[in-house]
């Protein structure tokens, strides 16, 4: 496994101004929301409800929010109701994307997001031709910069926790791949063990990275995945790029 790509500015550390702010809760609105609607309003019993939850927390999303997107979810409170979607598309120099969000109006989505790749220099793809590269994992991400934990240790922990694989980003971040329906007892394993997870989420892990064939492609692939990100019905965007 080469590795996890996935864009978002929020994890690059870029700053988050009121108005970003505002669209992140936006977003954790219409997750919560379809995920309380699929399996119930309880994260005790509903894990990924449990995680977006957790995400929202983390980017200090208030309870009364969350608590009226789960309500929304069930149908206590009545709104508009939200789908999933997954897209594939190539950005240039054939980078392999996955696109995932949530929509009211699936129709008016998908033409946005077309019109979007094709004006920014990719290609929308048919639904599988791009998947095959990735494969769908737990992802557990461990910041050890304060928890100060011995690199070998940490590891040992994962391994004994019944991690896929793992890898250090850096000096202090550990990702630590699961499968997908092992992903909640091996965070909390973890746990107990000492190790928390900042983060921890099902995603599209790529299979294999390419780099973009020169600076000015790998720009334009930037500028592609910026504009997706802005776009308010995504949420995800997963990349084979090599960063």
């Amino acid at each position: 496994m080469s590795g996890h790509s996935k864009w978002s500015k929020i994890k690059r550390g870029k700053a988050i101004t009121d108005a970003k702010r505002g669209k992140v809760f936006s977003k954790y609105v219409k997750m919560i929301s379809v995920a309380a609607r699929e399996k119930g309003g309880d994260p005790k019993t509903n894990p990924t409800l449990r995680m977006v939850i957790e995400k929202a927390r983390s980017e200090n999303m208030p309870y009364e929010n969350i608590e009226r997107a789960i309500k929304k979810g069930t149908g206590e409170i009545e709104g508009a109701r939200m789908e999933n979607f997954t897209y594939e598309a190539y950005a240039p120099g054939g980078i392999a994307l996955i696109i995932e969000g949530i929509t009211d109006n699936k129709n008016r989505t998908l033409s946005e997001i077309k019109h979007m790749i094709s004006t920014l220099g990719g290609k929308f793809a048919e639904s599988g031709s791009v998947s095959y590269l990735f494969q769908k994992k737990g992802v557990i991400i461990i910041n050890n910069e304060e928890k100060k934990i011995p690199k070998e240790d940490l590891e040992l922990m994962a391994i004994e926790s019944g991690a896929e694989d793992m890898k250090w980003v850096d000096e202090n971040i550990l990702e630590i791949y699961t499968k997908p329906e092992e992903l909640d007892a091996i965070k909390k394993s973890l746990e107990e063990n000492g190790a928390s997870a900042d983060s921890s989420s099902l995603d599209w892990v790529a299979m294999s990275e390419i780099a973009a064939p020169d600076e000015k492609t790998n720009a334009q692939v930037e500028r592609l995945m910026d504009a997706l990100d802005e776009h308010d019905d995504v949420n995800e965007i997963y990349s084979n790029l090599k960063s």
